[in-house]
């Protein structure tokens, strides 16, 4: 009984910790689309954007 109670602790764990994870570095990929959107509106090249936002080239050329 409470090896399954702690297993089940450990599982909402693992998934909460993934979650916040995962919102995190989508949470940082919008800030680096949106510094690069910023740069390129000031007319900086794509190479200094991708090496300022470590978005790649292709990325930075969509925008």
């Amino acid at each position: 009984m409470y090896d399954s109670s702690l297993k089940y602790k450990w599982d909402n764990k693992n998934v909460l910790d993934y979650a916040v994870s995962t919102a995190k570095a989508e949470g940082e990929y919008k800030k680096a689309l949106d510094i690069a959107r910023e740069l390129k509106k000031e007319g900086l090249a794509n190479e200094f954007i991708a090496r300022t936002t470590k978005l790649p080239i292709e990325e930075i050329e969509k925008l």
